[in-house]
């Protein structure tokens, strides 16, 4: 059972985020302040919960958490800042969309940079052991998949419905097929170098 948050008797935000290892598309980053009270059995890492229930477990969230934030930093930002400094960005920009001052940031991962003063703690596999962290990566992750499910329309040939930009065989062969869209991240590997792109 993952615990409710890291501080007892302080607000803390869980944050989070998804698609750093994607070739293509936003980093998304999520933080979430849930009650004390907030208890879910279905509630875990992202990763690990079905797609079904991850749609199920954004609508609890969203309207039993206390505040959540989400924000996507598009791939010209990732390309120009790096894929760390994107995903802190992201996160920054999800907190500062919350209703009400977290007093405690407990952070999904090893790397962080200070937001405003406010402590923070850095959790490796976080999302599997705290629940607001754990509710942060259910939003970043339901958030960027229905984005790049949008964008799939744009450009269908890359199958982002199925793949949501991760670097598939499938998608790597159509980006060596079709070449690069407006949406991939061109200071990402695209192609292994036995498949090199005229870029």
């Amino acid at each position: 059972m993952l615990l409710n948050s890291y501080k007892k008797n302080v607000i803390e935000c869980g944050t989070d985020e998804a698609g750093r290892g994607c070739l293509a598309g936003p980093v998304t980053a999520a933080s979430v302040i849930l009650s004390p009270k907030f208890q879910s059995e279905l509630l875990n890492d992202s990763k690990i919960v079905k797609s079904g229930n991850r749609k199920i477990l954004k609508k609890i969230i969203e309207e039993e958490a206390i505040s959540f934030g989400v924000a996507h930093i598009f791939n010209e930002e990732v390309d120009k800042i790096n894929i760390l400094n994107a995903s802190i960005l992201g996160m920054h920009k999800a907190i500062t969309q919350l209703k009400v001052t977290p007093e405690h940031i407990l952070v999904d991962g090893n790397r962080f940079k200070p937001y405003l003063d406010i402590p923070h703690l850095c959790v490796i596999k976080g999302d599997g052991k705290y629940l607001n962290i754990a509710a942060a990566s259910i939003l970043a992750k339901t958030y960027r998949d229905e984005f790049m499910d949008l964008i799939h329309e744009e450009f269908p040939m890359y199958n982002w419905k199925q793949n949501k930009g991760y670097p598939t065989k499938e998608h790597r062969a159509a980006i060596k097929k079709y070449g690069v869209s407006k949406y991939h991240r061109l200071s990402f590997k695209l192609l292994p170098d036995q498949l090199k792109l005229d870029l």
